[in-house]
């Protein structure tokens, strides 16, 4: 899995993240919590404070967490969020690497 780390202190670094995260909507992502719980489901939306929903749902470790069982669908706070895993034959990493540099570069021109 390509795995994306949440810097919360960098807004067009977020904006850079929120397109990447947009185009994968109607994929199958894993969002890894600040409280080690893991969901895995297909990726319905995000914001643009990084705030996901997911549906058809599966927690990963469901014996540490029962009450998540039930769940089919949820929504995900932005700020809870550690780590994004997503597969890596849906990422273009050159894209992303490229859009970065030119992100960086911009903001050093401000």
């Amino acid at each position: 899995f390509f795995c994306v780390w949440f810097v919360w202190f960098a807004l067009p670094t977020t904006m850079l993240f929120y397109s990447f995260f947009k185009s994968m909507v109607g994929k199958d992502i894993t969002v890894e919590l600040k409280n080690d719980l893991a969901i895995t489901g297909t990726l319905v939306s995000v914001d643009q404070y990084l705030n996901f929903k997911l549906k058809d749902i599966h927690v990963h470790e469901e014996e540490k967490f029962p009450h998540m069982i039930s769940v089919k669908n949820c929504f995900i706070r932005g700020s809870v969020v550690r780590y994004v895993h997503v597969p890596p034959n849906e990422v273009n990493t050159q894209l992303l690497q490229d859009s970065a540099r030119i992100e960086a570069r911009e903001q050093k021109k401000t």
